[in-house]
């Protein structure tokens, strides 16, 4: 069965010649697996030929794709034995090819879900451009591509390389694997080995109480959070910054207080920020170095009447953890009050979508430029002149192009399917269709699942602020590494207990939850807590944990004791807690609680310990090394949190596939794609094979001159293999406009009643009877002010009497 490889634009970040050298001489030693297990390969080293009239050894095949030129041969410059494998390409526009473990019952060895497994193999390349990859057979699906694990460095001399397998995915009974070449140059390999892992140790004693090792534990801490935060960045130092601007309050946005707090989980302490405009609802994401871009936020409240809506900034600010202050860049080229942002392979970052300084619908794409520090002009950004929305979810995908999963902020979704694929470079929109109730998605939350490798987008939960029904509980999930991706439903959320006002109770049928945070664990698994079952109401109070491996929910965890609904986040803190603040039901209060949750994985016993980590500074493709104080099972890469409104489209956990020297000594191979870990600062977890993690060592991710230099030469780009090449034709984008009008009444409140920062809903919940004692008394238990100004007409019935007040 033929394995397809395709390369899109870019250049491969190749090792600089002094990493290659030190890499070389690191895997040229040999190294022993440390289970010391029987090879499980049939025919490893090539010895036996094949059968009558094959030109390959028996239990091997040729494999590759792409256009190139190349050649397979049976050489007698081996390391052990009489026969070796060379591979040659002497052109190469796209694809590679390899040598692989035949894909039959007979010669692809037999695996056990869960496991692990050491490959190694000796081999001689003069390129760079040789990558260890794996395919895996589903019992279900068929063979399949499964993961890449090593880019082995140029070697003349015979060099062993070996890396661990991660656990092997549920409904996986055999795997093939071979070195592959997919540059210009020759690679010739032999004595091939896959080994198991031994047994995983035992599930060690729990900690904590019974009740904590099975669901975790919530604290409030006794440190309150300074500041009313929408907005919540966990910086490269560890600390967290709490962007405020106004906090929803036209007050503090008419006497120009706008506010940010940097609060420091490890000594409890807090800082105030300031300001210099109003950040409420603006965008923000991580540059490469660690610097904080902040884009647009709020120029100005809606009218009482509601007859002007929210007015978007063009203002652009860079918060500097160093020196914790913040620096304004050039300005956007349009106002984007809830913008998203996106950060890019090459270190720009992309946004799209939100209202304009006059209130209607922004069309236009924004790019910041990571080398020239500023946003482009509009002239230099290509446009497809489309209305996203508020806060749509946009995740880059391991080619570069980026995935609108559907989420967003605000009444219905995108027209057509709701979700789709946009290519920058093709300037295309291309609708993927399964997402249910693409019109019920707003405040839902979208993830990348672990690893980033595995292309696997989970969507949940999410209700419309315009027409409030309950909110569902619908999970769907896409994999977008196939030709033709769809989502396809997953399991229901898990319910738990919700308020409605009038005391908790269970939540029934397809009641589900909106403003839902969704973290990455270092375990490889999805925390989704909070949220509420109407809009800026009626709190729900549940956590469960998604399991990517397996698609399941583990229900029934402890859960936060305060209300976490809108204007509300979670993230993952380097200790590996998760922290959650805010929450700004419709009557305008804030709750400035902080709670901290603690994984049942750190009720497991003593935590593994990086004991070193050589070089905090890594390249692309590059090998690190790193000690532990014990084993562990697995390594990776997590980008902290830039949350906002359940979005975080740049949340992303990047598996580090191991070379094990011995128990204690392990290299890292770092992925050479940027696209499936942009550059910046990442949370460096050691696992156990418990999942109990490590603390994070903060590492720099990045490139360097020679990386540069290597990009010049026309390096081939990083291999991403062939996935979502299938997709209907793309839309017909809309021809140049300047916007979209917006209804005054896009944040679903009906502001003819009290202040703006509070919410009357446009559309009370369905329980609710249309009468004027109904509602009445639905406001008063959601606590809203008993008696509010009547700002002009009275839509809603609520003053019965005339007097010009509520209720």
């Amino acid at each position: 069965m033929p394995r397809t490889i395709r390369r899109r634009a870019g250049r491969r970040a190749a090792l600089a010649a002094v990493g290659a050298m030190t890499a070389g001489l690191l895997l040229t030693a040999p190294q022993q697996a440390t289970a010391g297990a029987p090879n499980l390969l049939t025919n490893p080293g090539f010895e036996t030929a094949g059968a009558p009239g094959s030109d390959m050894p028996s239990c091997w095949e040729k494999s590759g794709w792409g256009d190139n030129d190349f050649t397979f041969a049976t050489v007698a410059d081996v390391h052990s034995g009489t026969k070796a494998v060379q591979v040659s390409l002497t052109r190469r526009v796209s694809g590679d090819r390899k040598a692989l473990v035949t894909e039959n019952a007979t010669c692809a060895p037999t695996v056990v879900p869960g496991k692990q497994y050491d490959l190694s193999a000796w081999y001689k390349s003069n390129t760079p451009d040789v990558a260890v990859t794996v395919f895996r057979h589903d019992t279900a699906a068929g063979w399949q591509y499964w993961t890449d694990l090593q880019n082995p460095p140029v070697s003349a001399a015979w060099s062993r390389t070996q890396v661990r397998t991660p656990a092997v995915p549920p409904n996986t009974d055999k795997i093939t694997w071979g070195l592959s070449v997919y540059g210009v140059g020759t690679l010739t390999t032999d004595d091939y080995a896959l080994e198991e892992v031994g047994a995983v140790p035992p599930q060690p004693a729990c900690t904590g109480t019974a009740e904590e090792c099975a669901k975790g534990k919530w604290e409030v801490m006794g440190t309150q959070n300074p500041v009313r935060s929408m907005h919540a960045v966990v910086l490269k130092n560890g600390k967290v910054l709490l962007i405020a601007g106004s906090g929803n309050d036209i007050s503090q946005f008419n006497a120009g207080t706008f506010t940010s707090a940097v609060y420091d989980p490890v000594a409890g302490s807090v800082k105030t920020i300031p300001t210099p405009v109003d950040m409420f609802c603006s965008g923000h994401v991580q540059l490469a170095d660690g610097r904080v871009l902040v884009m647009s936020g709020n120029k100005g409240y809606p009218s009482a009447d509601g007859k002007i809506g929210y007015q978007g900034l063009k203002d652009s600010y860079v918060f500097d953890p160093a020196t914790e202050t913040y620096t304004r860049t050039n300005d956007l080229n349009g106002g984007h009050w809830y913008p998203s942002a996106t950060i890019l392979g090459n270190g720009d970052v992309i946004s799209f979508g939100g209202l304009k300084e006059d209130s209607t619908g922004n069309v236009t794409a924004e790019r910041f430029s990571a080398a020239q520090n500023k946003w482009l002009p509009l002239n230099q950004v290509n446009q497809t002149w489309s209305y996203w929305g508020l806060y749509p979810s946009m995740i880059l995908m391991q080619d570069g192009r980026l995935f609108y999963s559907g989420s967003h902020t605000f009444g219905n979704g995108t027209a057509g399917s709701g979700s789709s694929v946009y290519d920058y470079a093709a300037n295309t929109i291309t609708d993927v269709p399964g997402l249910r109730k693409k019109d019920e998605r707003d405040e839902s939350a979208s993830v990348l699942l672990p690893p980033a490798q595995d292309q696997r987008v989970l969507t949940i939960g999410g209700g419309n602020n315009e027409t409030n029904p309950a909110a569902n509980r619908l999970t769907d999930l896409i994999d977008l590494k196939k030709p033709s991706p769809a989502y396809t439903p997953g399991p229901d959320l898990p319910q738990g207990l919700v308020d409605t006002g009038t005391g908790k109770r269970p939540q029934t049928g397809a009641e589900g939850k909106m403003y839902v945070s969704a973290v990455l664990l270092p375990d490889g698994k999805v925390l989704e807590t909070g949220g509420g079952l109407h809009d800026r109401a009626d709190p729900v109070f549940e956590a469960s944990f998604f399991d990517p491996g397996t698609n399941t929910y583990q229900p029934g965890l402890a859960a936060d004791p305060i209300p976490r609904t809108y204007h509300s986040g979670a993230f993952l803190l380097p200790d590996g807690r998760v922290m959650s603040v805010g929450d700004n039901p419709g009557n305008g209060t804030y709750n400035h609680a902080v709670s901290v949750y603690t994984p049942p994985y750190l009720f497991k016993g003593p935590r593994p310990k990086l004991t070193s980590v050589i070089d905090t500074e890594w390249v692309y493709g590059d090998t690190q090394r790193i000690t532990v104080d014990r084993p562990i099972a697995k390594a990776e890469l997590i980008r902290p949190a830039a949350v906002t409104h359940s979005s975080d489209p740049n949340q992303r956990f990047v598996d580090l596939p191991m070379s094990v020297v011995n128990n204690t000594t392990i290299d890292l191979n770092v992925t050479s794609n940027p696209n499936l870990a942009p550059p910046g600062w990442y949370m460096l977890f050691g696992v156990d094979a418990a999942g109990v993690p490590s603390v994070a060592t903060w590492v720099h991710l990045g490139g360097a001159p020679s990386l540069a230099a290597a990009a010049a030469r026309q390096q081939p780009a990083p291999h991403e293999h062939t996935f979502a090449d299938e997709l209907a034709a793309p839309k017909e984008n809309p021809r140049q406009r300047a916007s979209v009008p917006v209804a005054p009444a896009v944040a679903g409140c009906d502001r003819h009643y009290g202040t703006v920062n509070v919410c009357v809903p446009t559309a009370f919940p369905a329980e609710v009877a249309n009468t004027t004692p109904a509602r009445c008394e639905w406001l008063a238990a959601h606590r809203f002010p008993r008696r509010m100004k009547v700002n002009g007409s009275d839509p809603l019935r609520l003053d019965a009497d005339g007097d010009g007040y509520t209720c």
